[in-house]
Formats: C-alpha cells, structure tokens, sequence
C-alpha cells in the first residue's frame, strides 16, 4: 500500500505554547485546505460515490498514482475507495489541449463541469485514452474523479496544449503589466513584465523603435525572462519605444503591449562636415561645407599649414563661415567640426587650403570722351587711379530702351593695358548712334563693372562718309579692300577676268573717292595680268572707297565693282 504522497501542512495547523515551562501542542478541531493554483486539492473517500466527509483532503502537484492492491492512505479501504482532484487554473489565451488518462478502475474528468472523459467501469486491466479538447481563454476549472472497486488500483492524468502549428492556431495573449526605466548614468533602459499565463508559451520577443519609425520585424531580443535590459539604445538625445510580445510553441505571437516611451541622454556627436571648399570673397575668405544633420552649429579651426595646430577661429550656425582675418596672398588651412543641441562635438574635418586675395576692385573710370572720325571714333578717359590696375576693358554697344530710360548694351571690343587712356575705334562710319564704356580691371582680375554691374557710357553718332555717287550692279568684277598694316598703303584685289578676256584686254583702273570733289577718281591703270593694287596715297585715320574697273583693248571700261576699307591714325 502506498500511502497518499505530497501532503502539505494546510491539512493540519499546529501551534506552539508554553505554559509553566512545559511545552504543549494543540490542534484545532478542523482546518481548511487551500492549494495554490495550479496544484491539485485532493479529497480521498471511503466510497465511490464520493458522498459525506473525506477521509483526507491535502495537495497533489500531479495526478499519477500506483496504489496496487494497497490503501489509498491510512484509514481508507483497499477496495471501494474514491479519490477527486480538482484545480482552477488560469489557460491564457487557451485553445486546443490533449487530456490523456489511464486507471484501473474508473476515471472521469471534468471541464467546467462538463464531462469530457468517461471511462467509468471496474476492470482487471489499466485502460487508457486521450481525449483533445478546446479550453477558452480564461480561468476553468478541471475536476477528475478516480474510484477503484476490487483489485489494483492505479491512475493518471494530465492536460498539455496541442502545439503542432497545424493544431495550434490561436497566438497567445499580450503580455500584461509592462513597464520601462531608463537610467541616465548607464545609458541602459530596463523593461519588465507580468508572466504570460499561455501553458505553450516559448518566450517574449521585445522590440524598440525610434520616435516616427516602425516596428521592424526583427526583434531586438528574445527571452524567456520577464525583464530585459537593452545596454545598446543611441544616446542620441531621440525618444524610443518599446513593447513586447509573447510567442508560443507553434510559432504564434501575440500583439504588443502598449509603447513604452524613454527619452534618452545625447551623448552621440554628429558626423564630421564633409565636402569643405574656401572661395575668396570680399571681406575674406569663405568657408563652405555639406550641411550636416543634427548639427546646431559648427566650429571653423585654422592652421597655417596641412599639418600644423588648428586653433578655433570663429563658429557659425549655417554651412558656410567668412574669415574676415585672411590676409590677401596667404594660404591657410581650415577644418570644420558639427556640435548638436547637446553640445556633442564631431571630429574634424577633413582639411582644405585656401588663399586670401584682394577682391576690391578699381573704382570706375570717369572722363571719357568719344568724338566721331573718318575712321569711326576717337575714345579718351582719364587715368584710372587704382595702383594695382593691370587693363582697360573696351566696350561698345547699341542704346536700348525708350528715350525716358535708355541702356548701353555693350559686348568687349578690345583690351588696353593700364597706361593707355586713349582707343581708336574704327568702324565704317554710315551715321548709325552708338554707345562706349570703359571697364578698369586689377592685377586680381576684379573688374569694377562686374563688382558694381555699372559703368559710366558715352553715346555718339558716326560720320556719314557714305559716298554719294552709289557702285552700279552689274560689274563682271569681285573687289576687295583690305587695310594697310604699315606704310604699305591699302591692297585692293580683284578677280573675275582672266588676261584673255575681252574686257580685260587694255587692263584695269582703280579709283578712289574724293570727298571733296564727290566722285571716284582714277589712281592707277594696270595691265591685264594685274589682280591686286596697293593704294599708298591713302592718307591713315579714314575710310577709302574704292573702285575696280576692266578696260577693253578699244579703251571702253566695264561697270565698276566697289569696296571700302577703315584705316586707324598712325601711332
């Protein structure tokens, strides 16, 4: 006989008193037995109809008994004896369990009253059976009734969740009870949780997202504790939030419990600037960079070379900064760092050079005159008084706008070095209005129109030394005048006969135009291989106007073909 196993001290309570020295026990006339769930609270009968007072009740961690032919427990008979075991528990999220049970005799288990296994009749062999039930999330209460007639007596019993995911398909509950802590000194935050009641449970997966970001599917950790310790959020200053879920056997996990929010301490520096460039400007040079983000502000360190001590020169709050200290001709090095709202400062840049220059342009110039020629025009101005003048810029252009407001659009036409203050301009003078500027520029090459986008015009209109009597159409001749260079006189050229044409027969004659007599007059006759004629007696600093004619050998001339050609003043 084995006798009634795992007994608590609930069945009876003892005190212990002294009187007069002596010691006595004294137990009282009943006690109630209370058994935590999910342990058993067991009754043992001396019948099988389970009626009147139990000869024993006290608790069972488990049902599964060998009792042989043997009592129960002292005071209970071999044969016709009944044991109850019965226990509420809390299932979780439930879902589908396996009741399996053998005894010898009879055996009955219970959910919540209804009866789910049925095996209730004396035998002389163990019989066995497992029966696949569905327990609703929750609290229920399990009740098995054991009673053994004649012979051997054996029994057990027991619930397991089904945890085969295609069984299985209900996901466990949220974990309850979750709360967070961020330690300010460690950086760590610590999140804990009350024990999920899933009987399938396998573990807690928790998660953490930055504040505006998602969940990611990939946990940060997976445990099967209540707490976790996470010793690798950023100290970056940004608000995180955690939450965590249960997952269980099958393969199922729960939703998450509420967003646990920690603000967490800046300790991270943002990145070094990047992308540095140093232009000269007016006022210094400027220093410019990639934004960075995060940045509040950043620090400028200056170094008079690559690889010397950079020592902070100034701090800007936006990606550029002017070091108004730069000296025009010498190179500097410059590094930049990134500091956030919390003062974190980033390492340092990489280094670039730059050279302070003079950006100061000339002043403007002033005094100029323009006064139409024979040639085109005369241009005078005053000396520019900038010492470090390097040329003159000449422009020329056509008046624009109405006659309340008009502009100088002009294009460049010529460059003079410094000492000059005077331009011949020429062009064919045919009585067209027009427009000169002067723009002074430095050995810096800054130019006082493009600093100041101005610049004092001067509008004059062209002689008219159209001739009066027009070229006819129809010459057998192609004439062209190219100026003289040097004391050669200017070249005429001609083409369109050759020696065995009958127009060319006698030769040709060149004429010039006389102002003031007003007509072209002859000043040369060549022969007929002649194809060019240089005009010596052109005085400099006009226009000539010429013609080419081809004299037959009776002395009759071709219609003329003209050309021009501008001369400059001799210098």
């Amino acid at each position: 006989m084995n006798p009634a196993r795992r007994t608590t001290a609930a069945a009876a309570t003892l005190a212990l008193a002294t009187a007069g020295g002596l010691l006595t026990v004294a137990t009282p006339a009943s006690a109630a037995v209370s058994c935590p769930s999910p342990v058993y609270k067991r009754q043992l009968f001396a019948n099988t109809s389970f009626s009147g007072t139990p000869k024993k009740t006290d608790c069972d961690s488990a049902i599964n008994e060998k009792w042989g032919t043997g009592a129960p427990a002292s005071g209970l008979p071999k044969d016709n004896f009944g044991v109850r075991w019965s226990v509420t528990r809390d299932f979780g999220s439930g879902g589908p369990f396996a009741l399996p049970v053998t005894a010898q005799d009879g055996i009955r288990v219970y959910l919540d009253g209804a009866r789910k296994v049925d095996l209730w009749k004396n035998v002389s062999t163990t019989q066995k059976k497992t029966v696949n039930v569905t327990v609703p999330p929750g609290r229920h209460s399990l009740r098995v009734d054991f009673v053994n007639w004649t012979g051997k007596a054996e029994v057990s019993f027991s619930y397991a969740p089904r945890t085969s995911a295609t069984v299985d398909k209900v996901k466990p509950l949220t974990p309850t009870g979750a709360s967070t802590s961020y330690d300010s000194t460690t950086g760590r935050t610590r999140m804990t949780w009350a024990k999920n009641k899933e009987m399938d449970l396998a573990g807690y997966r928790v998660y953490r997202r930055l504040k505006g970001a998602s969940y990611g599917t990939k946990p940060l950790a997976t445990t099967t504790s209540t707490s976790y310790t996470d010793s690798a959020v950023p100290a970056t200053g940004d608000i995180y939030y955690y939450e965590v879920r249960a997952y269980d056997k099958a393969g199922h996990e729960s939703t998450g419990t509420a967003d646990q929010a920690v603000t967490t301490v800046d300790r991270t520096a943002p990145a070094a600037p990047t992308g540095l460039t140093a232009a000269a400007e007016t006022g210094g040079l400027r220093i410019g960079w990639e934004a960075v983000t995060g940045a509040a502000s950043y620090r400028v360190y200056r170094a008079a070379t690559a690889d010397g001590a950079f020592a902070r020169i100034g701090t800007a709050n936006q990606a550029s900064y002017q070091d108004p200290s730069a000296a025009h001709g010498v190179t500097y090095y410059y590094r930049v760092t990134a500091l956030d709202k919390a003062g974190n400062e980033s390492g340092r840049s990489a280094a670039v050079k730059g050279t302070g220059r003079d950006l100061t342009p000339p002043p403007p110039v002033t005094g100029l005159t323009v006064t139409p020629t024979e040639y085109g025009f005369a241009l005078r101005w005053d000396a520019n008084p900038a010492a470090d003048l390097a040329r003159y810029t000449v422009y020329k252009g056509e008046l624009l706008g109405d006659e309340e407001e008009q502009r100088c659009m002009g294009r460049e036409v010529e460059y003079l070095w410094a000492d000059t203050t005077s331009y011949a301009y020429t062009t064919l003078p045919d009585g067209d209005d027009v427009c000169f500027f002067i723009d002074a520029v430095d050995a810096a090459w800054n130019s006082s129109l493009k600093w100041t986008g101005t610049a004092e015009a001067v509008t004059a209109t062209e002689l008219d030394t159209t001739p009066s009597v027009p070229t006819p159409e129809g010459s057998p001749l192609n004439v062209t005048v190219d100026p003289a260079e040097g004391d050669e006189g200017n070249q005429v050229w001609w083409n369109g006969l050759d020696e065995s044409s009958p127009e060319a027969a006698g030769g040709y004659r060149v004429y010039r135009w006389n102002r003031a007599t007003a007509a072209y007059e002859k000043i040369a006759d060549l022969d007929s291989g002649a194809f060019s004629y240089f005009d010596t007696g052109a005085k400099r600093g006009t226009t000539s106007y010429y013609w080419v004619t081809a004299v037959a050998a009776d002395g009759t001339e071709s219609r003329p073909a003209g050309d021009w050609t501008v001369t400059a003043p001799a210098q």
